[in-house]
This record gives structure tokens, sequence and C-alpha cells, in this order.
């Protein structure tokens, strides 16, 4: 690599941060970044520990990474104003890991996956996200919000269950089981907090409402002397200091049965960070540094978990109320974690009363603004194959796992779009034609001597349509003595395409008949080469165009028959 290329390379893990400071930076700035840094720091506060509590795990760890993780993003990271830390795409993920691995096991999840994101933005494959299928991504951020919903009813419903099963159905038989055992008040709480809410949304969109929500049902919990669970209730009260290295054993033996879960984590902290900062970029008018972003949230995640934390990635609702209150720049992202640390050293002894219901209603909402509901059922009137795509995605989100959901998305996603592409493929002469399409010329068609025929190939010519090349010559009640393939519309050509072409030129040979392929293209071209696929006097010729390839035809079928 030379000294030039490895500047281009680096420059891209350059962080905003600096970018911003080497601008200049000024007390203007520094005064709109703090307010906005306040700002999402109220809002941040409910949705830390609800989202931690969701998860599995202790209220504290939804701030500790909220704190460590937000900080490390938005220092390091490749957006302006992207505010990083736990997400609600992680909930049933991490409520899996730690069911089955314990915490510990999450600490060595979260690990393997930042590791995992540091490498995947060193290989700069921040700019393959940008070809991820949109079904896909509505899909399992569709049945993830499924998954969210239902996790909350126990709390929102003050189920009396010691257990929470982590599957779909069997959660729900759970809860059938158990509904004899609803309390009044839990339900009274979780309503105020969803009216509370929606209400605020609707005539105080700019007021916290998460953090209002929470205020006015702990007011009345604590009031009307409630019997509902809270955070002091069920995790004891929370640390009133700074995050420390204390995190609990790590089952390193197991490494190799966490890699599925560590790969999800780091996919969707990726998918979610890249998808955030576009949205970002889409409200400021600037551009962020893929590349650089996913090394700084593979940073960030295993900083998270080297002080207890939990998987972080870039919140794209939490950006968006950051860039509204008028952030300027990364500092704005840092001061929020640090607002964050200072309620957490203050407010911690209050923490305590906050009703486990009031939690259960911010995560209801986060879940209906999370299942994007427009954007799925707009997606149901895309054709077959995406709507495929999108509700095979969604159904094994919900019914069996993260994981399977975004492979066998994937994987369907690809043999869709091939099949799209094989069918946008035409290989057709004339009126002879194998798609029903013509695409050579009545005039053309006149200048072909007798024993003369030809095929064009509209398309690149790949593994889902090379075989189609091994029924040309059967369409010939009598073998002509010269084929001639057009492939000037044929932009690429992978290996199975040469082995096609290379099987064509065989049959050819075995009936005798001269092979002339005419104006290849550059891509064709040099595969071709590259794979030994040349010229063959007597047998195949390249000629640069169709007038070149019927002058060589024509004196080749006036030569008298070896």
């Amino acid at each position: 690599m030379s000294a030039f290329n490895l500047h281009d390379y680096l420059r891209q893990f350059i962080p905003k941060s600096y970018t911003v400071l080497h601008e200049g930076y000024r007390w203007q700035s520094l005064r709109q970044d703090a307010l906005a840094g306040l700002t999402v720091a109220i809002v941040a506060l409910p949705l830390a520990m609800a989202l931690a509590i969701a998860s599995g795990a202790a209220p504290e760890k939804g701030l500790y990474t909220a704190i460590v993780a937000g900080f490390l993003i938005s220092a390091l990271g490749g957006s302006r104003v992207q505010i990083g830390g736990p997400t609600a795409a992680f909930i049933p993920v991490v409520f899996v890991v730690i069911e089955r691995f314990g915490f510990g096991g999450l600490i060595l999840c979260t690990l393997l996956a930042g590791l995992m994101l540091i490498a995947a933005g060193l290989l700069r494959l921040g700019t393959l996200m940008k070809y991820m299928p949109q079904p896909v991504i509505t899909g399992f951020t569709a049945g993830i919000a499924v998954s969210i919903f239902s996790s909350q009813i126990k709390d929102a419903l003050g189920l009396r269950m010691e257990t929470l099963p982590s599957e779909f159905v069997p959660r729900w038989i759970a809860y059938a089981r158990h509904v004899d055992t609803i309390q009044v008040s839990a339900l009274a709480l979780t309503m105020m907090g969803l009216v509370v809410i929606f209400g605020l949304r609707h005539w105080k969109p700019k007021w916290p409402g998460f953090l209002i929500a929470l205020l006015v049902c702990t007011g009345m919990g604590l009031a009307f002397a409630l019997p509902v669970d809270t955070i002091g209730t069920r995790f004891g009260d929370l640390p009133s200091a700074l995050p420390s290295f204390d995190f609990p054993h790590i089952p390193f033996e197991r490494t190799l049965e966490m890699l599925p879960s560590s790969f999800t984590i780091a996919f969707l902290a990726g998918v979610e960070s890249l998808l955030s900062a576009v949205v970002a970029d889409g409200m400021i008018g600037s551009r962020h540094r893929s590349n650089g972003e996913l090394v700084a949230q593979g940073v960030a995640n295993v900083g998270a978990a080297l002080f207890g934390g939990l998987p972080a990635t870039g919140a794209i609702a939490r950006t968006a109320t950051n860039i509204r209150a008028g952030a300027r720049s990364p500092v704005a992202g840092m001061l929020h974690a640090l607002f964050l640390l200072l309620f957490m050293l203050l407010l911690a002894p209050l923490m305590r009363y906050v009703p486990l219901p009031a939690l259960a209603a911010v995560l209801l909402v986060v879940a209906w603004n999370m299942s994007e509901h427009e954007h799925f059922r707009h997606t149901l009137s895309a054709p077959w194959g995406d709507r495929l795509v999108l509700l095979l995605t969604f159904l094994l989100t919900v019914f069996f796992d993260l994981t399977i959901a975004i492979e066998v998305g994937l994987v369907v996603a690809t043999l869709v779009f091939m099949h799209r592409m094989a069918e946008s493929v035409e290989i057709s002469s004339g009126m002879r034609s194998m798609d029903g399409e013509e695409s050579i010329d009545e005039g053309q068609r006149a200048q072909l001597p007798p024993g003369v025929e030809v095929y064009q190939i509209s398309g690149p010519l790949f593994f889902g349509v090379a075989n189609r090349l091994d029924d040309l010559l059967d369409q010939f009640l009598e073998p002509p003595r010269v084929f001639i393939l057009r492939m000037r519309l044929v932009p690429l050509i992978d290996a199975s395409g040469v082995h096609a072409m290379e099987n064509l030129a065989r049959r050819c040979q075995r009936r005798g008949i001269v092979l002339i392929v005419s104006g290849l293209q550059t891509q064709p071209n040099r595969v071709l080469a590259g794979m030994d696929f040349g010229e063959r006097p007597g047998q195949v010729h390249f000629v640069a165009n169709f007038e070149r390839a019927l002058k060589l035809a024509t004196s080749l079928v006036e030569r008298p028959p070896a």
C-alpha cells in the first residue's frame, strides 16, 4: 500500500469530534451542544433503565451502557450528532443470552461483538451495509417490536410470575395461566403512563414525555401507596458511584457456543448505527464516515462490556432528539453521557421508587414506534418476493430466533434477487426467441446468409442464467455452419457464465459449427481472458461488433466444407 493510499485509508477513521474541534469550536456551539446533551440525557435516563430491565438485567446496567458507550460513540464516531447507548433492538437477543449463559456470558458476547465491529470497520465493510435489503430490516425490526411488546405484559399487568419464558408462544401460554393474578393498580399505572406519554406527544411534543410519565406514575404510587413492584423492591438501590471494572465471571470456555449471538449483536449494532447515521445526515445535511463509525461502535461495545454494561449502538430516536434540540457536534453526545452520570450519582436513591408498570408503559410506546407499522403495510404491497422476505423475517424473529431470521431473510432475499436478475436476462434471435422477445430487426435478419444463425444475450451472464446457453443449439432443426453470439448487451459475466460458454463452444465443435462472439464489453472480455477462453482459429472467433461478425460468417460459409 502506498503512502497516499494509506493516508486515504486512515482518514476514514478520523473521529468527527476531532474534525469539529480542528475546524474551530466556539462558545456558542458549546452552549447549543450542552442544551442538546441535557435534553437527550433527560430522554435517555428512563429509557436506559427500562431497556436494561426488559433485557433481564439490573437497571444500572443500562445506565452504565449509556454513559460509557454513549461517550465513546460520540467521541470516536464518524457521525457529527450520533447518540449511542442501549436500544430496544437488543432486548430479545440479550434476554436469551442472559437466560442461557448468565450475565457473564453477555459480557463475553458483547466483547466479541465489539471486536467483530472493529474488524468490520477496518476491513471497510461499512459501505456494504447499504446493500442490506429493506424488507429484511423492516421484518426483523417489526418482529423485535412484537417481542418487546410481548415481554412487557407481565409488568404492565402486574402478573405474579416467578419466571418469564424467552420464547414467544410459551410466554403467552404462561400469561394465560396467570391471568387471574392481574393487579388493578399496576394496570392503572400502565394506562396512566401511556396517557401521559401520548398526551404530551400530542399537546407538548417538545416536553420529555417518558420522564414526565415516570414522575407522574411514581408520584401516584407513593401518594396512594399502591402495591406494585418498583425498581427498589425488585433490584434494590441503584449504585450512586462511578461504574467500575467489577463484572461477573466470563465463561471463555463457551466462546464457540456464543459466537452466533455475538454475530447477531454485532450485526444489529452495525446496521442500526449506520441507519441512525444516515437519518442524521439527512436531517443536518452532513455525511458520516461509515467505517469509522463501525470502529467506534466496536470500541464502545468493548468499553461497555469492561464496565459491566449491555450492547450498544446508535439510537435513531435519541439522535433525532439531539438534532432537534440544536446539537452541532459530537460534544453534545459526550455531554449527554456526562449528564447521565451526574443524574445517576445524584438521583440514585430516588430511582428505587419508580414503579415497573411505568417503565413497561415506556417500552410499550417504544415497541409501537419501532414497529413502523405504516412501512410494514406499505411493503406488503411490494412484489411477491419482497413480501415473502418481509413475512419470513418477521415471523422467524417473533417465533424462533433473530439470528435465524436474519440468516434466512438474507438468503431468501438473495434468491429472490437472483430470480429477478435471471428473469431480466433475454436470450433471443429475431422472430425465433427463447424468451418471447425480438432483439434483432428484420433488416439484420435479411442480411444473414444461409447457414448462419444469430442469438443475442441481453443482461448479465451469471450462474442464474448460464444454464440457458445449453439449449441454444437445440433450437435448430438443422445445425448452422456458423453461430454468432452477440454479447454487446452483456455488462458482466461470472465463472458460471464462462463455463457455459466453454460448453457451448465444445458442442459447436462436435457439430462442426464455428462460434463467433461479438461485441464483448470490458468486464466480460477481461474475465474470459483471465480464464483462458480465447480465440481458437476455425472454432471460436472474437470480433468487435455485429457487422464484422457478419462479414466473417459470410466468408466462412462461402468456403467449401472441409
